[in-house]
């Protein structure tokens, strides 16, 4: 039987078919045939699978667990993180021994399996104000370790049932992170940010109204936080009984929940002030760096009753035994952020500049200038990098227009706004000097 055109019976491209290779597959009784681009598809999933079971496999991965717990030790792990997050030393070394206790879990579980002891997983709660590093500091982790992290807003999960994200979002998002590869997914570290944000309403206090944003999306998390089968659809799938799901189990996943959770060293200062404490008329206002003072070293005394004060319920805390707390920056913390670590705000500007053959400089006050309007704005080191952007704009469109040798530099009055960067010609000096 022949055929000069035939339909792909995998994609339904038609083929013209000019001899029996157009159709590589092809069964003339019943006009069954797969093109060569099904064909390579085919093979390259079949390729991806059987790299992925040969690099992660059970096997594989308990070798590929003794070699991360060899180079990464504690004290190794927080080297690391101390050349791109300044300060926050104990925060560094809690994450760092968590991180590695966590993996040489799973390797005795791996080693020991079916036996009768079993070693709880230690899941993490970090307590920092906004722009103090939390997020970097798990992200610079993972990379590290090299595993897939993921981060999701907790305050966009709600309770099955209502409108917004379940908490399976969360896994999905590890998932995509460890591009669809489920042994991956079950070994990475999930980052649920704002989670004070579903605090209970009440404090720990039980409401009678519905509360979908809040305890109900707490409720929703214990199971997967102590580890358990994560069934959830691909993205942008709805929920229905025929649709295909994906099953991802968490007992090896380290979960890092975090927020600013505003307000709760009030609540510490309550549980341990003095009962010779003044009030009233009569007490000091406190100034700001006495405040930045206060607050670091309450939150460095919180305790799990505190959590359960501010709304988070008492099971969830169960499954969070590692307390991890961050400190408030001050004026010379972020100039430091601004310069000294690999991935400084000033030293990805000069690399920029310098491909078009500029030499930028900061003048010490500019650089003080940029810390003292992030800490104006409340946003600690986040809002760093944005301050200097706002005042490069102009200088980085210009720039490119010219290949000469210059100069850029930037002053105190430049990050106030009240005049431009100033750029000169680069002298032979300088340009011996950067050559």
């Amino acid at each position: 039987m022949a055929f000069e055109s035939l339909h792909c019976s995998i994609c339904g491209r038609l083929v013209k078919l000019q001899n029996r290779s157009d159709m590589p597959v092809l069964d003339p009784n019943t006009g069954f045939g797969i093109c060569k681009n099904c064909i390579k598809n085919i093979y390259h999933f079949i390729e991806a699978e059987e790299n992925s079971k040969s690099r992660y496999g059970r096997k594989n991965f308990n070798s590929m667990l003794g070699e991360l717990l060899v180079k990464n030790k504690p004290h190794i792990i927080k080297e690391y993180l101390d050349e791109f997050i300044i300060m926050q030393d104990r925060a560094k070394k809690i994450l760092s021994v968590a991180a590695y206790n966590h993996y040489k879990r799973m390797k005795y579980d791996l080693d020991n399996r079916g036996g009768e002891d079993e070693i709880d997983k230690s899941n993490v709660i970090i307590l920092g104000p906004t722009g103090c590093g939390k997020t970097a500091m798990l992200s610079h982790l993972s990379k590290l370790l090299d595993i897939p992290f993921a981060v999701t807003d907790a305050s966009s999960l709600t309770e099955a049932g209502f409108v917004g994200s379940d908490v399976e979002v969360a896994v999905r998002n590890l998932y995509y992170a460890a591009g669809r590869n489920i042994e991956k997914t079950e070994h990475g570290i999930i980052y649920l940010d704002e989670f004070d944000k579903i605090a209970r309403k009440s404090g720990e206090n039980n409401s009678i109204t519905a509360d979908p944003g809040h305890e109900g999306v707490q409720q929703g998390l214990l199971k997967m936080l102590e580890g358990s089968e994560v069934e959830f659809t691909e993205r942008g799938q709805r929920k229905h009984p025929e649709a295909p799901t994906i099953k991802v189990n968490t007992r090896n996943i380290l979960f890092i929940v975090g927020g600013a959770f505003v307000g709760i060293e009030k609540i510490i200062e309550k549980r341990v002030k003095k009962s010779d404490s003044k009030i009233g008329f009569g007490t000091d206002v406190p100034s700001k760096e006495d405040a930045d003072k206060k607050f670091n070293e309450l939150i460095h005394q919180v305790r799990p009753e505190d959590l359960m004060q501010y709304g988070i319920i008492p099971e969830i805390i169960g499954r969070l035994p590692v307390i991890c707390t961050l400190e408030t920056l001050d004026e010379d913390a972020l100039l430091k952020i601004l310069t000294v670590p690999k991935n400084a705000p000033v030293k990805q500007y000069e690399k920029l500049l310098a491909m078009d053959n500029v030499k930028l400089e900061f003048e010490e006050a500019a650089l003080r200038q940029v810390a003292k309007m992030a800490i104006e704005r409340k946003t600690g080191a986040r809002s760093l990098k944005g301050i200097i952007e706002d005042v490069m704009l102009d200088v980085m469109f210009d720039i490119p227009k010219s290949s000469e040798p210059r100069r850029v530099v930037i002053t105190e009055a430049c990050i106030k706004g009240e005049e431009q960067p100033k750029i000169f010609p680069l002298d032979d000096k300088l340009s011996k000097a950067t050559a």
